[in-house]
């Protein structure tokens, strides 16, 4: 026995009977225009095209300022962090430098120790100018407002100097590299110092 032709759908051949409608409808109304129309219509349509054209062109040409402005900004972001591993290895011995000249100052020097004091101040400050160049800035602390972007709280004190939630006391330095945090600085925060109550006179008095 014969195989039986597969049957359109009905949807199938609808579709299809519509589309060739359509196509002799739109050749129909193409071949009634006149030579002038029909150019006319040409001339519309590269229009239309010539617009899509630039819109897209003008997309791309700011699709690739976006990407290169992108690209130079990722270029100077590395440039200005990318010793920041480095100069991060670097405070602590800022921090030693310091202490020793603190401790110095306090004690008693002859010649000898006045010279030696004077030679770690030089290096201090060499170490100083270095950090400056690469855009590294201590933190403002003693007497600022506690900011948690800048300051780790290593506890509270009482303080009649420094109003409550400011920097009463700073115990390690912190610094900044071009504004981006490198080192928080370790402080204490000031609160109000406790009323005392007066005492009462529990005393009992004597009777006469």
């Amino acid at each position: 026995m014969g195989k039986k032709a597969p049957q359109e759908e009905p949807d199938t051949v609808e579709n299809t009977e519509q589309a060739e409608q359509e196509e002799i409808a739109a050749e129909t109304e193409e071949a009634e225009l006149s030579p002038e129309e029909q150019l006319l219509a040409e001339v519309d349509k590269a229009r239309s095209e010539a617009k899509a054209h630039q819109e897209q062109y003008l997309r791309t040409l700011a699709d690739m300022e976006n990407l290169r402005k992108r690209t130079q900004r990722e270029k100077e972001e590395l440039a200005k962090f990318a010793n920041e591993n480095i100069l991060r290895e670097i405070l602590p011995v800022i921090d030693n430098l310091e202490r020793a000249i603190e401790h110095a100052e306090q004690s008693e020097m002859g010649e000898t120790g006045a010279g030696l004091l004077e030679g770690v101040q030089m290096t201090l400050t060499q170490f100083s100018q270095v950090l400056d160049r690469f855009g590294v800035k201590p933190v403002e602390s003693l007497g600022q407002p506690f900011d948690p972007n800048l300051h780790q709280a290593m506890g509270q004190m009482e303080s009649e100097e420094y109003p409550a939630n400011s920097v009463a006391q700073q115990m390690q330095k912190g610094y900044q590299l071009n504004d981006r945090l490198l080192r928080p600085a370790m402080v204490m925060v000031a609160k109000a110092p406790e009323v005392k109550e007066p005492e009462e006179n529990n005393e009992e008095t004597d009777e006469k």
